[in-house]
């Protein structure tokens, strides 16, 4: 069995989602802070094997921003580009909650981000590590760089996030795809340059 979950589960808590914040809709819905703390422990036991995005981007018509409706909203968070930065942020927070020696590392969120997906893909060895043999994908992050985030200036098609507004830290500077940089200082360069795998 494999068990996953996702940058939004570890970052936000029920309380804090405001009535008729619709950006927040995802299913399972964002659960309380003692859920939220739960997820932490279970990674850090390795209950839980991996994060992955869940990336589910919708218009501002079908998440229903204008006027709320929580039932007809769409049901699914954007997160692709933030959900490193996410993780991160959210495992500094954690860091002062969970127990000496079981620090939470950049090692942790490479091993939950890109190893164990990878992995279960049946993408490895070639994709989700620094290896002989691997493909050269590779990031240069700056675990310490905070930035506001601004919906309307992610690559995401439509802009809604309930990221908005927030403070992150961690920032991934260049962005390299099979040996070849394609996103640098805030810069996509060129055309996609996906692979079906």
């Amino acid at each position: 069995m494999t068990v996953e979950t996702c940058p939004h589960y570890l970052a936000f808590a029920a309380e804090d989602v405001q009535d008729g914040a619709t950006p927040f809709k995802c299913a399972p819905p964002i659960r309380e802070s003692a859920e939220r703390n739960r997820l932490w422990d279970g990674l850090l036991a390795g209950d839980i094997d991996l994060i992955a995005t869940d990336h589910s981007p919708a218009p501002p018509s079908m998440k229903h921003v204008d006027d709320g409706d929580f039932v007809a909203a769409w049901g699914g968070i954007a997160s692709l580009q933030l959900g490193l930065s996410v993780v991160w942020t959210a495992a500094l927070r954690e860091q002062s909650r969970v127990a000496e020696g079981e620090g939470l590392s950049p090692y942790l969120l490479a091993r939950w981000l890109a190893d164990a997906p990878a992995r279960l893909a049946g993408l490895a060895p070639r994709k989700g590590a620094i290896a002989p043999g691997a493909d050269a994908d590779l990031i240069v992050w700056d675990p310490d760089a905070e930035f506001i985030v601004d919906g309307a200036a992610l690559y995401h098609r439509h802009a809604v996030t309930p990221y908005h507004g927030r403070r992150l830290r961690g920032r991934v500077q260049t962005t390299i795809l099979r040996g070849e940089v394609v996103f640098d200082a805030g810069t996509c360069l060129g055309a996609a340059r996906g692979r079906l795998l």
